[in-house]
């Protein structure tokens, strides 16, 4: 299944979340990997009528994800203590938060469209 997320870095962080970007522990990603993900892409954007903050580089930030089964990637990450640990980095980072709670599999971005 393909997943879309919508998540949303502080203005002043930008450089920091992108430098903890570089260094996902590879404990994380072999966790990731595990739960049933074959692949995690993160796009950052911001409106050309933003702020300059915004239109250097984008605050919002758009996640696409193929795995196995969402849900059952979330409850395996959830409590996993390198993912609560880089969740909670995370957190000092990000204005929106990806949600690894049980409700947080229907916080996906809804397909309006796709190619035929």
């Amino acid at each position: 299944m393909r997943v879309a997320l919508h998540t949303k870095v502080r203005a002043d962080r930008v450089e920091e979340y992108e430098a903890a970007h570089r260094e996902v522990p590879v404990e994380l990603t072999d966790a990731i990997r595990a739960a049933g993900a074959t692949s995690w892409t993160i796009w950052r954007w911001g409106s050309p009528r933003a702020s300059a903050v915004e239109r250097g580089g984008g605050t919002h930030l758009f996640h696409v994800l193929e795995c196995e089964d969402y849900g059952r990637l979330l409850a395996e990450l959830e409590k996993l203590p390198v993912n609560v640990t880089w969740q909670a980095r995370m957190a000092e980072l990000l204005d929106v938060v990806h949600d690894y709670s049980g409700e947080g599999a229907d916080a996906g971005l809804p397909v309006v469209w796709e190619l035929p």
